[in-house]
Formats: C-alpha cells, structure tokens, sequence
C-alpha cells in the first residue's frame, strides 16, 4: 500500500543533544580534546563588573574556530549554519532551542579582545601537537603568501604631498584641469593615521604624478587587471585606502592587482604543522621578513622544549643578511640564492688571504671602501689607473673608464656557502620538501579554511584571522592523528590475535 508522511510540528517535551550526535563525529570529538578555560583568565580585565552579560569566550572562540572549519568567513552566515546544524549547536554548548549570539557580537568581540588572546591560543593547540608527537622541531619550512583585503582599489586616496612636493601637484591638478575635491567614491570614515596619508614617494617615482592623477579621471573600463595600463601607476607611496589603511596595493602574475595583506608562516615538515603564523604589510619583501620570521619561530618551539635546525625557503627569502644570521644561529638555512648575485667576475680571481681580484695579466683590484646600495652593503675594488694603462684587455675591460672597478656584496662568503648547500643532493631533497610542505598547507588555509579574503580591517584583526585559521589546520591535524592511531592499534591488535591464533594451531598439530 502506498503511504504517505503527514507532518504536524510537535513541541518536544523531551530531547537531548547528545543523545543525537553520534559518537565518532567531528565536533564531538574535537570537544573531548579542546579546554578553553584558560580563556576566562585571559579575557577578564577586558569587561567590566557590572551590566549585561556578554558572550561567553569559549563560546566565541569555539564559534570563530567553525567558520574556519566549515569555510565560512561571513559572520552572519556562520550564525545561520550553527543554527541548523545539531553538532555544531552541541559543540557551542547551545541547545536546540536556545537563542544564538547576533552576528555583530561576534564582530565586535573580534575587535575588542587583544591579539596576545589568539597568540595564546595558538600556543595551546601547538602544545597539543607536540603532546601528540606531531612537531618534530629540527626542519621548519617557510613561505608567505598574498590574501585579499576587505578593501576595494576605488577606495584609494592620493596621500598628502610633503611641502616641497605642494607646487608640483597643484601645476599638475591645474593641467587635468581637476579640483582637489572632485567627488568620487569615498570612505565614510577615514581610519588613517597623518603618516598613512603623506607621500613617501622620491621625485624620482613623482615624475608620473599626472599619470596618477589621470587614473582618477578614468574610471571606466571596470577593476583595474595586472595588464591595465593604469593599474601600474598605482603605488602605496602615493596612495592609500582610508577604508583600511594597513592594506596594500600588490599584484600577482596574472592576477588582478588589489589590496592585500600578506601570511607569513612556518610549517614543521614532519606532519605539516603550522608552527608560526604572522600577518604582516603586503609592500614588504620577503628577503625583509625572513629574519624576524626565523626568530620566532625559534622562540615558539623554544616555548616546547623543541629546538630549530634547518630552515628551507624560496629564492624570494635570498639575502645575505638573511644567510649571516641563520649561520650565527646554527641553523642551516636551505635557500636558493637570487639570480642577481655575482660571486665572480669574468677574467678576474678572487684571492681572499689578502682580499683582492687578479686580472689575467698579473694585476690588482684592491678594497678601496664600503658603499650601500639600496640599504645593501657593497665592497667597492679599484685599479690604479697606471696598472690599465696599455693594457691589451683594456677596450674589452674597462671601456671608456682609466681602471677597473668591482662591486660585489660583503656577504660573499655566506652567499658562495648557500649557493653549494642549494646545488647539493641534500639541497635538491629539501627543496623538493619545502615545495611539498609549505606549498599546499596555504592552499588548504586559503581555498578551504576561510582564509581567502580577511573579512575584517587592520593589521591586528588581519593576525587573528591567521591564527584562527592556523588554530582549526592544527585541530584537524591533531584529531587525524588520534583517528589513524586507534586504527593503528586496532590493525596490531587483530594481527596479534592471527598470530596467537596460528600459534596455538601448529602446537596442536
């Protein structure tokens, strides 16, 4: 007989939640593991001792650690999901009829509780890593990576020139025939500071002033694309989003150029750890970061009793310095070096007892002093003009000039080390791991881990999406883990009963 389901909504006079989510699920597994009461010490002096009560921290954690594993980065969303999902409500300790927090407290919470929150929190989860056997320490690889900001190229304002620069722009604006004020899409609140808003530019870079000021005018065409014309004069020396000022304009091969923000992260290559995550400013090379990168991360396993002794990078991390200080630290750094560096020049030889280069015919390119280029120390070496004088080599040479000059870096030595460790076997390995490890633990926090677009404003809101994000990549590592291992376990436990089994057979035989 064919039936039919008739549905009459009934009020429950009795239901429990954890009698609903089954045993080996996700959430109620990762609630055996997780103790946040660390949370309630941290976050007291940052409420008051009267008024209305505010959200539970541990709630508010356990609610930012969901959008991260359920990819969602907008805050109301993530209400609506919690709402109709049973785990989850049992998770947050919520039951099924209970109201959930406003998205908006979640927002404001955010902002209000202090980065050292996060930072301790991360701390907590790494800690259960090493407790799990998951963190080895000794090889750290490292990358950083773009993330979009929650800011649009139309928000950018020209940043106030500095007085000498006043004259040129107005003889500029006067030639586009454009006032100063002329309306466009503007902030509703400008959260710059004087600095953010002052030109850092050189007159060098300030010759394509009027370019800049004609990109105002043309609008049109829709965002601006890494092949536009106009988005290449766009530069965070003379623009600035009031929208959020710590985002930059940066733009990847291929790709459209936007406002970022950029992850710096460390990942322990024995199980893909994350072992430190930092949001810093997008303008920022990553040669420049690499130093304060490896410091805390040395720090960080330091904190577990685990001690850092090989760190792999890209070419991007390529700096002499770079080298200096990770031989100083005896940490072996694995880092190709930039395709820039000469560490010899054509018909010359390097003698370093007595630091000089020999040319074929027997003479001398002394050390004459030390000059910085672009904040990179260089050793300057020079003939004498009477040692080039008719010489045969000398059109080919030395050109036009009376001697000879050579220019080279003064980490000669660390570059020459790091550029044998990289074409070594042992280099070839761990370049191969570096790509294998670091590489696709981004992909996952960025494509499934809500870490696509910072859904909130500042540099310190920017840090504790990151970590959050860190915080629920390590979870799900920790719980893996505990999951393999029991069937580790129960696989050894049945072929110890085969084995006994087969035993006592062939006694019996």
């Amino acid at each position: 007989m064919l039936g039919k389901k008739d549905y009459n909504e009934k009020l429950f006079l009795s239901f429990s939640l954890s009698n609903r989510v089954p045993e080996d699920n996700f959430y109620r597994r990762l609630k055996r593991i997780l103790d946040l009461q660390f949370l309630y010490t941290l976050v007291k002096p940052y409420y008051g001792k009267e008024g209305q009560k505010s959200i539970d921290p541990t709630v508010f954690f356990r609610l930012m650690l969901i959008g991260y594993l359920e990819n969602i980065i907008s805050d109301r969303q993530l209400i609506e999901h919690v709402s109709m999902r049973l785990d989850l409500l049992f998770f947050i300790d919520y039951d099924i009829d209970e109201p959930l927090p406003w998205h908006s407290t979640l927002s404001r919470t955010r902002n209000m509780l202090p980065d050292a929150l996060f930072e301790e929190a991360f701390e907590q989860v790494l800690g259960l890593c090493v407790k799990s056997d998951l963190v080895a320490g000794h090889t750290q690889a490292v990358d950083s990576a773009y993330i979009k900001a929650n800011a649009s190229l139309d928000s950018l304002e020209a940043k106030k020139p500095v007085e000498e620069l006043h004259r040129h722009i107005q003889r500029v604006q006067q030639e586009n025939n454009e006032d100063e004020d002329t309306p466009r899409r503007k902030a509703k609140h400008d959260r710059s500071s004087d600095d953010q808003k002052t030109v850092q530019a050189n007159p060098r870079q300030l010759k394509d002033l009027d370019t800049h000021q004609q990109w105002f005018k043309t609008k049109e065409g829709g965002p601006l694309g890494s092949q536009d014309d106009r988005a290449r004069y766009l530069s965070n020396k003379t623009h600035y989003s009031p929208v959020d000022p710590d985002a930059r304009v940066a733009v990847k091969p291929g790709k459209p150029r936007q406002l970022y923000y950029m992850s710096s992260m460390s990942v322990d290559t024995s199980h893909h750890v994350i072992t430190h995550m930092r949001a810093i400013h997008a303008d920022r090379k990553d040669s420049l970061n690499l130093i304060a990168l490896a410091r805390q991360t040395q720090l960080r396993l330091k904190r577990h009793q685990l001690r850092m002794e090989t760190l792999l990078a890209d070419t991007g991390f390529s700096n002499g310095e770079n080298y200096k200080y990770l031989e100083e630290n005896n940490v072996t750094g694995y880092i190709p070096v930039h395709g820039q560096y000469e560490g010899t020049r054509e018909g010359f030889t390097y003698e370093p007892e007595h630091d000089r280069w020999r040319c074929r015919q027997g003479e001398y390119a002394t050390f004459r002093k030390i000059k910085y280029q672009k904040n990179h120390p260089e050793k300057h070496y020079r003939t004498v003009r009477a040692d080039c004088k008719g010489c045969l080599l000398a059109s080919k040479c030395i050109g036009k000039s009376h001697e000879k000059h050579i220019r080279i870096t003064v980490y000669k030595d660390e570059y020459d080390r790091a550029l044998e460790r990289a074409k070594s076997h042992r280099g070839k390995y761990y370049k191969t791991l570096r790509q294998s490890t670091v590489e696709p633990v981004f992909g996952t926090l960025i494509n499934y881990m809500g870490m696509r677009k910072i859904n909130t404003r500042g540099i310190e809101n920017a840090n504790k999406i990151m970590l959050m994000a860190a915080i629920a990549y390590n979870l799900k590592k920790v719980l893996k883990y505990q999951r393999d291992n029991k069937l580790r376990e129960f696989v050894a436990s049945i072929n110890n009963t085969c084995k006994t089994r087969y035993i006592c057979t062939l006694t019996l035989l």
